[in-house]
């Protein structure tokens, strides 16, 4: 393995849990993880049993303190999202019990293709129209996910504040604020912006996936083929999902096409409109500001969790390093 995600071998213990979950004997190999993160580790691996080899993908957290969503609940959004047509990694085995590799998890099957974002543009910059197909597809996609009723989602996905979409998000913007180490002239104006131009509260709210970017997706020469990370899905408002997919921090030095570097808002609407979504440019445009705010402050919080020792890691350490450039963003926004 090229990095280790519990003391043990972790092979031969996923051996053993996998074989008692599927009630034959199954051997893992080549266990290795594909990326670190921030927060999870992700690792791929076969699974060989008498019938065959299948490559798996396993996602863990390392600690249940730390997720965003109960591994639990992140299935089963994922199985609502394929289930509408979404396209995710097939879920195989949820386990939450830490013992096992030292963190709750899950199993999937690996979907081949490209997911670091300068091999996603490498890739797209090989194919003519490419970056437009992924473009409607996500739009697709996301109008599918937002057609799933609120009422079957897990009931954690709701907010906990009850407040509206729009109140909430404000008073996390207002939470991040007083939590900086180091005051926000730039947010601080940009919050108040936010607070004059809010819009009403949804008509209607739905799951939203909330990271949807150029790096949660899976892409090949025919287009999109997963959209991975679920675990900051929750109910929200539609156009905030949307928003997301345009933030410049995910177009990668290609701020001329907004939407991963590879597309255009107007083949997200398009797409996203063909399949029987609702959009608003208005409610669209605030929250590709909120978002950036939202993000910056995030940025901070990350930061601030590596020099307060709540969660060290030296990629969370560096983050607060981009605030400024998310300040700047946000300005030009309001430009």
């Amino acid at each position: 393995m090229s990095e280790n995600i519990s003391a043990d071998d972790p092979s031969i213990r996923l051996s053993t849990w996998l074989s008692a979950q599927e009630q034959t004997d199954i051997t893992v190999t080549d266990l290795n993880t594909v990326s670190a993160g921030a927060r999870r580790f992700n690792a791929l691996f076969s699974a060989t049993t008498a019938s065959g080899t299948t490559r798996y993908a396993l996602t863990m957290i390392p600690t249940a303190s730390i997720q965003l969503l109960d591994v639990a609940d992140e299935a089963s959004v994922r199985e609502l999202a394929e289930s509408a047509g979404v396209p995710v990694p097939h879920i195989h085995h949820v386990c939450t019990d830490e013992s096992v590799l030292g963190g709750p998890f899950f199993i999937s099957i690996a979907v081949e293709g490209e997911t670091v974002p300068r091999r996603v543009l490498r890739l797209i910059e090989q194919h003519d129209n490419l970056g437009s197909l992924i473009t409607r597809q996500i739009g697709t996609a996301l109008a599918d996910l937002h057609s799933i009723p609120e009422s079957n989602a897990p009931r954690t996905l709701l907010p906990d504040s009850g407040l509206g979409q729009i109140a909430h998000a404000l008073s996390q913007v207002d939470e991040g604020l007083s939590e900086l180490l180091t005051p926000s002239p730039a947010f601080s104006f940009c919050a108040r912006w936010l607070e004059r131009n809010a819009p009403i509260e949804p008509a209607w709210s739905t799951i939203v996936h909330s990271d949807v970017r150029n790096g949660n997706i899976i892409v090949g020469q025919d287009g999109l083929r997963a959209i991975l990370d679920w675990e900051g899905s929750r109910i929200g408002d539609r156009m905030e999902d949307l928003a997301w997919t345009t933030q410049r921090m995910w177009r990668f030095r290609e701020d001329h096409l907004p939407i991963g570097g590879f597309g255009t808002i107007n083949d997200l609407r398009t797409a996203y409109l063909e399949r029987g979504g609702e959009w608003d440019d208005d409610r669209f445009h605030w929250w590709r500001v909120l978002l950036t705010v939202r993000w910056g402050l995030g940025m901070a919080g990350q930061s601030r969790s590596h020099l307060d020792g709540s969660f060290v890691s030296i990629v969370m350490s560096a983050s607060a390093r981009r605030m400024a450039e998310l300040e700047f963003d946000a300005l030009q926004l309001l430009r």
